[in-house]
């Protein structure tokens, strides 16, 4: 399937640099299947627009300081990594700018005393680098690291305290991500006490979310994409409290395409979810039969990215480009920091 079946015309001024105050204020989309028409709504309405005994499946991964700035220590070339995925205690895979001038065996020195060796170089084009020391990786970061912003907010501001806040969602607990899982972003003790009082169940798994989703699809067609591994885990207790809704009538709500990714990685041929610890690189493209879940909710995405392959999986392609035609007129706010839609085939 050719990538360019999903591009569409943003203009740059509808891409969010900032969340609304408060999170749950933001604007909501509604896509139904078919021809129902699309609906305006807020966060807030999320109650009730659902059903009591439905169930949201929240990602609790939790954003770490994963964008390093430094240098080789036997010159000044400048390199900066984004850590991607853990290997082990000390060892990390990271994308690497300026990558031609790291080899391997180099030390690498961040701020904050902080040095990693560069060890192999991957197939992707990024590399392991072992962190120095006998401190956790995470006290290292915390030091040395800063919070690695998706590049079309990165490009045209600053990481500064406040994103530390934004940038992290109410649910985080599990900390391995290198970016947030968004969708999430929008969710206040407002609103996650209305969604209690109607009725609405809420159930939790965890993927790391890497920083391969942050790079673009390269390749012309869908069949020559590979996905990067993130890792997960749906404990048996959250599996069987989603196979037990679903058995009494109840949907399956996805908060995020990262849980939604997850869900099917572990659903069987007929839908029961399975436990799951372990790696996942599913690529989730039209034709692909949705499993796990029977809705979305998830903020707005790139152009020939991956997740808008994913959400026209969902929906159909024709239904989600005239959705984002539609947002776009009615100037929603895009990606990361923008407003939500809920996605009901």
């Amino acid at each position: 399937m050719k990538v360019d079946l999903f591009d569409f015309e943003l203009p740059p001024e509808r891409i969010a640099l900032r969340p609304v105050r408060p999170r749950d204020a933001a604007r909501m989309l509604v896509v139904r299947g078919a021809d129902a028409p699309f609906e305006d709504r807020g966060v807030r309405d999320l109650p009730d627009l659902l059903n009591r005994g439905d169930v949201l499946v929240f990602n609790d991964t939790r954003v770490i300081p994963a964008q390093l700035e430094g240098r080789r220590a036997d010159g000044e070339a400048k390199i900066s990594a984004t850590l991607h995925k853990r290997i082990d205690l000390r060892r990390w895979q990271a994308f690497i700018r300026n990558a031609k001038r790291v080899k391997e065996g180099d030390t690498l020195v961040f701020g904050g005393g902080v040095t990693a060796i560069a060890e192999a170089r991957h197939a992707d084009g990024s590399m392991t680098l072992f962190f120095a020391g006998e401190e956790p990786v995470e006290v290292l970061l915390d030091r040395a690291g800063t919070m690695p912003l998706p590049p079309y907010i990165a490009s045209k501001r600053g990481v500064d305290a406040q994103d530390l806040e934004d940038y992290q969602t109410m649910f985080a607990r599990e900390e391995g991500a290198v970016a947030a899982p968004t969708a999430s972003l929008h969710f206040t003790r407002r609103l996650v006490d209305a969604i209690d009082a109607a009725g609405i169940g809420r159930a939790m798994l965890t993927l790391h979310v890497g920083a391969g989703t942050f790079l673009p699809v390269k390749a012309d067609d869908t069949d020559d994409h590979r996905m990067h591994a993130e890792f997960g885990r749906i404990p048996e207790d959250t599996a069987r409290q989603l196979n037990d809704a679903r058995a009494a009538g109840g949907r399956i709500i996805a908060v995020g395409t990262t849980s939604l990714r997850l869900l099917e990685s572990a659903a069987a041929e007929d839908g029961t979810i399975l436990p799951f610890a372990g790696d996942t690189d599913i690529f989730i493209t039209p034709g692909y039969r949705i499993r796990a879940v029977n809705g979305l909710m998830t903020n707005f995405h790139l152009p020939k990215s991956t997740l808008m392959m994913l959400v026209s999986a969902l929906m159909g392609r024709d239904r989600m480009l005239a959705a984002y035609a539609h947002a776009i007129t009615n100037e929603y706010r895009f990606y990361s920091y923008g407003d939500s839609s809920l996605l009901l085939p």
